[in-house]
């Protein structure tokens, strides 16, 4: 199948800049809709890149931006909000407009232990998602991918732990044992534009994670090294946590809820039964955390020039 345009929807996020440079470098062009455009002029420095105004949850509107393209890439997600909006109700409205516009090929990111009985709204809306898109299999040309927690620059997973480590005295740690498989944004960007016009994986689910498993408490203490971050780290049981989450999530934009706890239930890492892509090598975390994380260090600059020149 040769794809030589795309709508990518969910480009002007942090996964999304990824995907956009990996299909704008192959020469493919991508239409990227956002809500409001000033905020994303980045983005459409890069060749092929357009990126009009538009309210992507408007059936028409989704339907006439999937007019002329050959494939449509869903990166919509959230941590918190309305989940059903997002998770939901957006994939079954792309998959009838991709059905009205006569656009085949759909690729869908959902997360890594997506399930509609998950024990938080984030998983368990994330596995209806995924469910939507599979029933229209056949009509449509589907590749899901489920990846862990994505790291890299820009990202806020080790870069929000950074920013605290280094801004406050104390770093109360919810949940230190649950455990993730981060995979690099880089990475995953890659597994999606390899996948476009690959036969192979009509119809194929798969999980992307990177190659070692940390605690979160692992990956916070890895990051007050990179960062120098003074900050105190402690542990709370779970019934501060628990208040903590409650407390946080009353702000407009929450650092954690108690949907993020119950989430962290559920181990995020790869288990016996993943499925992963033909040939998945994904990149150390140690390999890159160094290049964004530690930048005004000297040691972190001297990783970033490092990392740059291949060594």
């Amino acid at each position: 199948m040769d794809i030589n345009k795309v709508l990518l929807l969910g480009g002007s996020g942090f996964i999304g800049t990824y995907v956009v440079n990996r299909l704008s470098q192959r020469g493919i062009g991508v239409t990227v809709p956002t809500r409001r455009r000033e905020r994303t002029k980045a983005l459409i420095m890069q060749p092929g890149v357009v990126m009009p105004e538009a309210d992507i949850h408007c059936a028409k509107t989704l339907t006439e931006l999937m007019r002329g393209h050959d494939a449509v890439i869903n990166l919509v997600g959230v941590l918190h909000g309305d989940f059903t909006r997002a998770h939901v109700e957006l994939p079954k409205t792309i998959v009838a407009a991709c059905q009205a516009a006569g656009v085949r090929r759909l690729v869908h990111m959902s997360a890594l232990k997506a399930d509609v009985g998950a024990p938080s709204k984030y998983l368990a809306s994330k596995g209806e998602g995924e469910a939507i898109m599979r029933a229209a299999q056949g009509e449509l040309e589907v590749s899901i991918f489920r990846p862990s927690v994505v790291f890299g620059l820009g990202d806020s997973f080790l870069g929000l732990f950074a920013r605290v480590l280094k801004s406050a005295p104390v770093f109360p740690l919810a949940c230190g044992r649950a455990r993730f498989q981060p995979v690099w944004a880089a990475d995953v960007a890659d597994a999606v534009a390899d996948c476009l016009g690959d036969a192979a994986s009509f119809g194929q689910t798969y999980d992307l994670a990177g190659p070692r498993v940390y605690t979160l408490r692992e990956l916070v203490d890895y990051t007050a090294t990179l960062c120098g971050g003074k900050a105190r780290i402690i542990a709370l049981p779970d019934a501060l946590a628990y208040l903590e989450a409650l407390l946080l999530g009353l702000a407009p934009e929450p650092l954690l809820t108690t949907d993020n706890l119950r989430s962290m239930r559920v181990d995020n890492v790869c288990d016996g039964d993943c499925r992963l892509p033909a040939g998945w090598r994904p990149t150390a975390l140690e390999a890159v955390a160094p290049t964004y994380i530690a930048r005004q260090t000297p040691k972190g600059r001297l990783d970033g020039y490092r990392f740059r020149a291949g060594r």
